[in-house]
């Protein structure tokens, strides 16, 4: 396989694939009969909304929120109508709000922060570590006496060490709130991701590991918690004559982050799909890592740090180059052989998944003149934002070069992409 003196495609070589790879949307690209029979069947039901009181017809959200809590091992389960709302949700219901800080990283999808926002609270912005998750030190050093949570969010698929997180977070006496988002199924030490905290925030959204077009999924242990996020999300319980139980806490005004049937019924068919899912990415990832390993190690090329390698989902396979001009060097030269990369931060390149590029953040830029909640009069904090805020952060992402791990990849697949980062890294370090 080794090809040391083959001339790159990017000098008019010839590539070592001749067509893309497959697109990455994992469970999308698996939508089949069983999901089309299962959204047919509700419309033939001809009832979309979860709380239709037919008691002869059951709720394919509330089957598929109890087929969650069995696969996650939680005790509640909430569905709801995107990975952000089960973030606010979670957030309001451990009690979150005007004048608290939440402790998220410098390398999240904006959701993150947006969410904290729509919660009234203030997001303070950590470094990430060479994994590329939460770094539990930074997150110590970022404490005040504002701060009422930290999220750690499982990026990529892989999980955050949530072993020092949790110990910081009982240390301080700080809730924990899990983003899930891009790691649904995944593990840290045998331990479902999203159980280990307070709250769990999952994303069944068009591009996550499986889906429902739009949608969101929260899970908790306390039953407190899920009450009160159940209220908020169904406008204040407006419609609890359909639970299983009374509410334990107060009613309180809450939003519309109701999931609906057709959501629900696409879900559930995709949660079957869910480990198959796993089993396969993780198979041809680790089937291209083999066979790059020697090539990366004898020309100083580093792999993402895994908390839990067996645990991860396997999305994505990340190399950290020695600079982040070599990385785009790289990842230019890898496209062009059609095994698709790309380097992870450019400063050029608005990516809304680095706070770098979250200038209206950045800028506090709230819809009204009032700037709640930065300009809160409960908060007396500064967040200290500005682009470089998390250096090492953009040093990491900067070095770093992506390749997806789509679940259509073929064993033929992975050989080719292995043989293009072999064939890359030997030419071009």
């Amino acid at each position: 396989m080794a090809m040391t003196h083959a001339k790159l495609a990017i000098d008019g070589g010839t590539p070592v694939r001749t067509e893309p790879l497959p697109p990455m949307y994992p469970g999308a690209m698996m939508i089949g009969d069983e999901e089309k029979q299962a959204v047919l069947s509700v419309l033939d039901d001809k009832y979309l909304f979860r709380f239709h009181n037919n008691k002869q017809i059951p709720s394919r959200v509330a089957e598929f929120e109890e087929r969650f809590a069995r696969l996650a091992g939680v005790r509640h389960v909430l569905a709801v109508s995107s990975g952000t709302a089960a973030i606010h949700a979670g957030l309001v219901a451990l009690g979150i709000g005007p004048g608290d800080e939440v402790i998220i990283p410098a390398y999240t999808f904006i959701s993150s922060a947006t969410a904290v926002i729509a919660a009234r609270a203030v997001p303070i912005i950590a470094e990430v570590d060479d994994s590329l998750t939460l770094d539990p030190d930074d997150v110590e050093r970022r404490i005040t006496k504002r701060t009422r949570a930290i999220m750690p969010v499982h990026m990529r698929g892989a999980a955050c060490d949530m072993d020092r997180l949790m110990a910081v977070a009982q240390k301080h006496g700080l809730k924990v709130l899990e983003d899930v988002a891009q790691a649904d199924g995944a593990s840290y030490r045998g331990r479902r991701l999203g159980t280990f905290g307070d709250v769990g925030a999952f994303s069944l959204q068009f591009h996550k590991v499986i889906t429902s077009g739009e949608g969101g999924v929260l899970v908790t242990n306390d039953l407190t918690v899920y009450d009160r996020a159940r209220i908020f999300h169904d406008g204040a319980g407006g419609f609890f004559g359909s639970l299983k139980h009374t509410p334990s806490v107060p009613l309180f005004p809450g939003v519309n982050y109701r999931m609906s049937e057709l959501a629900g019924a696409l879900a559930l068919a995709q949660l079957g799909r869910l480990d198959p899912l796993l089993a396969t990415m993780r198979a041809r990832k680790g089937r291209i890592k083999r066979q790059i390993g020697a090539t990366a190690r004898a020309r100083g090329v580093g792999f993402r740090r895994q908390n839990d390698a067996d645990g991860e989902a396997a999305i994505a396979l990340i190399l950290y180059l020695p600079t982040a001009e070599k990385a785009g060097e790289v990842a230019r030269a890898l496209t062009a052989e059609n095994v698709n990369a790309g380097s992870m931060f450019n400063e050029g390149v608005p990516d809304w998944h680095i706070a770098f590029h979250w200038k209206h953040i950045i800028a506090r830029a709230m819809p009204t003149e009032k700037g709640c909640p930065f300009n809160c009069p409960l908060y007396d904090g500064d967040p200290c934002y500005s682009e470089d805020m998390a250096p090492r952060t953009l040093d990491l992402l900067g070095r770093s070069v992506h390749v997806n791990v789509s679940p259509l990849l073929t064993e033929g697949d992975a050989d080719q992409i292995a043989e293009g980062i072999n064939k890359v890294l030997m030419a071009l370090l």
